[in-house]
């Protein structure tokens, strides 16, 4: 470790005089060259974050964690250069911000997974699995994440869509068959807020950050999506920098901290199985 410490502090030296010096009102990521800034969810990012704060102070760096309770902010943030990575997003969200906003962002590494879960007012395991039409369902309707629900509600047999061929732009426009259910797309983060106000049998797909921050519990859930599946990789939530910044000595340093065995004994034993780790330690 103490080499691999040498060896970073060097390079972030090197890497600062090179690239300190920026045109006015400009920010980068060398402006303050032994602190580190990453933008995350509450729950699990920031939570698994605060665990490293130690470890990274090892390579001689301090970890400012600013939070964020949306999907838009921290990306804007980090294009903006408020700050160096964020930790809350999956590589297909990132795709489609960028597509759409015109955003210069990269996805570094993948460190968890985060199951989307089925949760009801009121509905219990045999009622949902008994009936399936006639229910009003709450889903996400951001980007990639819209499409992953309604692939999630075609396997659970609520819905029948027009295509088999995954894509990611899909939208309730491409349901073919409603089965009679009501789905209705929500900003992410009041998923599980308008659940918790909705009418008894009301069903809904959440996110698995969101429904932890709710209070919503693993084992209560109706339904998951299959963690041995492509899911588990295709959504895995990752570190995000800047395009150029990928191998900034900062980010091989956050990634050195976040890819152990430590994080993984975490991240099990604190979420029971609503957060994976997606990454082994060699």
């Amino acid at each position: 470790m103490k080499k691999l410490f040498a060896t970073l502090v060097a390079a972030a030296t090197l890497t600062f005089a090179a690239f300190g010096l920026t045109a006015c009102g400009e920010k980068s990521i060398d402006d303050h060259p032994y602190t580190i800034r990453v933008g995350a969810s509450h729950t699990p990012h920031a939570e698994i974050l605060a665990i490293v704060k130690e470890d990274l102070a090892v390579y001689g760096y301090t970890l400012e964690v600013e939070e964020f309770d949306d999907y838009i902010t921290p990306n804007t943030a980090l294009e903006e250069g408020e700050i160096d990575a964020n930790y809350f997003q999956h590589t297909p969200y990132l795709n489609t911000f960028n597509a759409e906003h015109k955003t210069h962002l990269s996805a570094v590494d993948k460190i968890h997974y985060e199951p989307f879960g089925v949760y009801g007012k009121g509905v219990t395991q045999a009622e949902y699995e008994g009936t399936k039409t006639g229910r009003t369902i709450l889903i996400p309707n951001d980007g990639s994440n819209l499409a992953r629900a309604l692939y999630l509600l075609q396997d659970e047999e609520y819905i029948t869509l027009k295509s088999t061929t995954f894509t990611e732009s899909l939208t309730t426009e491409d349901i073919e068959d409603s089965k009679g259910n009501t789905v209705k797309a929500v900003e992410a983060q009041t998923v599980a807020a308008q659940l918790e106000e909705a009418a008894a049998g009301t069903i809904a797909v959440i996110n698995g950050n969101y429904a932890l921050q709710a209070g919503l519990k693993s084992e209560n859930a109706l339904a998951f999506e299959n963690a041995e599946g492509e899911a588990a990789q295709t959504y895995a939530n990752i570190i995000a920098v800047k395009k150029g910044n990928e191998n900034h000595p900062k980010i091989k340093a956050l990634l050195a901290v976040l890819k152990t065995q430590k994080v993984i004994d975490f991240i099990n034993k604190t979420y029971k199985g609503a957060v994976l780790p997606v990454f082994t330690v060699e």
